[in-house]
Parts: structure tokens; C-alpha cells; sequence
């Protein structure tokens, strides 16, 4: 794995955007780069240390899941050859952790697809045994499987604000009814395979969310990163247990060590123990272990 990658600065190619994980450069007009550092976010705040190939090991775990899961819809990768937009240093340092992807119009929409009912979802239905006005059966306990999968969106917040939960009639508003039956449809649908896949392997993917936009000739596609610790809850089947909030393949060790700080969950971020990271990172890698390997 190689060194790690906090923050890139291409000199050749205009930068578009540096979001919390991901630099992105434009190489012409119909096409992006994606450069997914080591950084970590917690509480929606950019933790000062980077996790060590945290970026190599989502980006190849996100293109494990494009490959799956393109029978069900096109994705943004291209073949365009990534060492031909990057000097020779830049390519051996970034070639794991870097995509070429197709320039689309992104969706106002954040699809988000629940197969259990945890965080956000239950305190929804703790008060009113709904999640984003969807009605469920009472009695359900914390991290149970729900009856079927629920696609409850959101719109997507400006940088450095909170997604908003939205009704799916919303979306018809944001979207248009054709577009916003077609996410809900291919969300739920690319949520069941990758669920049914997971599960075989022992691991449960709890929800995730899915980002999409529309390419040249306005067809749906699929976008962003797919399938991810980063975008989704995976729990270990065999510690899971009904009523528990169970562990995760994710940062959660590091919003555990913040919780412990007498911190106010702004910017700046504290500094992180390097334990706390590189237990960080053996979760993202076995995630990765235990998904891929067939």
C-alpha cells in the first residue's frame, strides 16, 4: 500500500472541488478525476490525520461494487487510461486510489436505502413509529430487520451542513415522477442485491446511501462511491444480536475515542492516536477481505 495521501494539489489539472474524502480535478469536459484521499470526517468534521490507505481500500471496494452491480444500472467509470493524465510520481502514488469518471449532472437527491432500523431511523420511530413518514410496525427493537427495505431520501446540503430527511413526494417536486420512481426503484433494487451478496459472506449491510446523475443524453447514472463503510452501515452478522447497537466496519472507533473529548464537534479536529487509526483501518481492510474475496 503506499504512502498515505492527505490533501493532492495537481498542478496541471484545474481542481473542482476537495470534499471531505475526495479531491476532484477536471481533465476536459466530459470528464472527471477522482482522487479519494486518506482523510477522515467525524460529527461532519475533517479529522487533522489522515488513515493510511483508508482511500486505496474504499476506492477498490466501491469499484468491486460498479462491476456487480452494472446489470442493474450504467456507472460513471470510463476506460480512459489514468496514467495518461498523470506524470509518472503522481500515477505510482494515486493509481489505487484514483478514477476516471464520466462528467454528469448530479441529482438533487441523496437516495438512502434502510434494511434495518438503526440511527437516524430510530429515533424517528421511537417518536412515532415512522421513519421520514413511513409507517412501520410497532414493537420493532432497536437494530432489527425491518418488514422490507424503505427508501427514504434527502436533499443534498451544501458543504459543511447537514443532509436534510425528505418524502419521497418531495423528490417528485425536486425531480420529476418518471426520475424519482426510477431512483427509489433502482436504489432498493441495487440495496437488495448488494444485501443478499453481503449477508453470504457474514457481513449485514444495514443502509447505505447511493448518489446518481443524469449524462448527456439525460439517462439515469449511477455516481460517487457505492456500497462503502463510508456510505453505509456494514455490521459482522455474527456479533449481531436484536436490541443492540452493534459494531461496525467503519470509523466508529475514532467517533467512540471523540466522544471521550471534551470536545464541541467543530472545526478544528482534535488530533487522533495513531491506535485509534490503525484500528480504523483494519476494519475498512477487512470489510474489504471478507467482500471481495470469492
Amino acid at each position: 500500500m503506499n504512502q498515505a495521501v492527505y490533501q493532492t494539489n495537481l498542478q496541471h489539472l484545474p481542481l473542482l472541488a476537495r470534499g471531505k474524502v475526495r479531491d476532484i480535478y477536471q481533465i476536459d469536459d466530459s470528464h472527471l478525476l477522482f482522487v479519494t484521499t486518506d482523510r477522515i470526517s467525524a460529527f461532519d468534521v475533517i479529522m487533522p490525520e489522515p488513515v493510511p490507505g483508508k482511500g486505496e481500500i474504499l476506492t477498490q471496494i466501491s469499484n468491486f461494487w460498479f462491476d456487480k452491480s452494472k446489470h442493474l444500472i450504467n456507472n460513471h467509470l470510463t476506460d480512459l487510461n489514468l496514467a495518461d493524465y498523470l506524470s509518472e510520481d503522481e500515477f505510482q502514488l494515486l493509481k489505487n486510489r484514483s478514477i476516471i469518471v464520466k462528467k454528469l449532472k448530479p441529482l438533487p437527491v441523496e437516495a438512502i436505502v434502510r434494511g434495518y432500523i438503526t440511527g437516524s431511523g430510530w429515533k424517528d420511530y421511537q417518536t412515532n413509529s415512522a421513519i421520514c413518514g413511513i409507517q412501520l410496525p410497532e414493537g420493532l427493537q432497536l437494530a432489527e430487520q425491518l418488514p422490507e427495505a424503505v427508501y427514504t431520501p434527502s436533499s443534498k446540503a451544501d458543504a459543511g451542513d447537514h443532509d436534510i430527511n425528505i418524502s419521497y413526494d418531495e423528490t417528485v417536486k425536486l425531480i420529476g415522477q418518471e426520475l424519482a420512481e426510477q431512483v427509489r426503484d433502482v436504489s432498493l433494487a441495487l440495496y437488495k442485491m448488494a444485501a443478499e451478496y453481503a449477508l453470504q459472506r457474514g457481513i449485514i449491510i444495514a443502509d447505505t446511501k447511493f448518489e446518481f446523475g443524469l449524462d448527456e443524453n439525460n439517462q439515469l447514472v449511477l455516481s460517487d462511491e457505492v456500497l462503502t463503510p463510508d456510505s453505509s452501515r456494514f455490521w459482522p452478522l455474527d456479533e449481531y444480536k436484536v436490541g443492540q447497537s452493534p459494531v461496525s466496519f467503519d470509523k466508529q472507533f475514532i467517533r467512540d475515542y471523540l466522544e471521550t473529548l471534551e470536545w464541541n464537534k467543530a472545526a478544528p479536529g482534535p488530533e487522533i492516536p495513531h491506535d485509534i487509526l490503525q484500528k480504523t483501518l483494519q476494519k475498512y481492510q477487512e470489510a474489504f477481505d471478507i467482500l471481495t474475496s470469492e
